[in-house]
C-alpha cells in the first residue's frame, strides 16, 4: 500500500487524547474526517479519526480508543499518512501540492529554475522557484502558469520581466 503524508504530531493537548497536529495537506477536513482511516509513524500504524478541529494554525485530532494522553504521548513528533488509495482523484487542470514540487520551470522553451515549493496565500497559492542564483515567488494562476505536464515533469511559466 502506498502512503500520502498529510501532517506531523507536534504534541498533545489536553488530557482526553488529543493530538496537536502540524497539518501538510491542503484537504484538511476531508483528510481529517470523522471515521477515516489514517495511519500514523514508520510502522504506519492505522488508526479512525473521532474527531477534528482546527485550534490556533493547527489541527487536534483524536483517535477512537485513544482518548486518555497516556495512550497518546507516545505520538509526539510521528507522521500522520493517509492510504493513497483513499484519496479522490482531482478534476482535470487541478494539482496536489506534492505534485508540483520538483517540477522543471520553463520560459520560452527554457529552463530557468525548479519548483521547490507550492505555498498557501490568502487569495492564491504561490510556487516558490529556484533559479540559478535566487527563490522567487510565482502567483499560481493561469495568466501565469501556461502548462503543467506531470508526465514531463515540467511547468511553463509566462515570459513576463521581473516574474523570473
Amino acid at each position: 500500500m502506498e502512503y500520502v503524508l498529510i501532517g506531523r504530531i507536534v504534541n498533545t493537548h489536553g488530557i482526553k487524547g488529543e493530538l496537536k497536529v502540524e497539518s501538510y495537506t491542503d484537504f484538511v477536513k476531508e483528510r481529517y474526517q470523522k471515521g477515516s482511516a489514517v495511519y500514523v509513524g514508520e510502522k504506519h500504524l492505522p488508526f479512525t479519526v473521532k474527531s477534528f478541529r482546527e485550534h490556533k494554525g493547527f489541527i487536534l485530532v483524536l483517535f477512537e480508543g485513544n482518548e486518555d494522553i497516556n495512550l497518546v504521548e507516545k505520538y509526539k513528533n510521528e507522521y500522520i499518512y493517509k492510504a493513497d488509495e483513499d484519496i479522490a482523484p482531482l478534476k482535470d487542470g487541478e494539482y496536489y501540492f506534492r505534485d508540483l514540487r520538483g517540477l522543471d520551470v520553463y520560459v520560452n522553451g527554457k529552463k530557468t529554475g525548479t519548483v521547490i515549493n507550492v505555498e498557501e496565500g490568502s487569495r492564491y497559492n504561490y510556487l516558490r522557484i529556484r533559479t540559478d542564483d535566487e527563490e522567487k515567488l510565482v502567483p499560481y494562476l493561469k495568466q501565469f502558469v501556461l502548462n503543467v505536464d506531470l508526465e514531463n515533469k515540467s511547468i511553463d511559466i509566462v515570459d513576463m520581466e521581473g516574474l523570473l
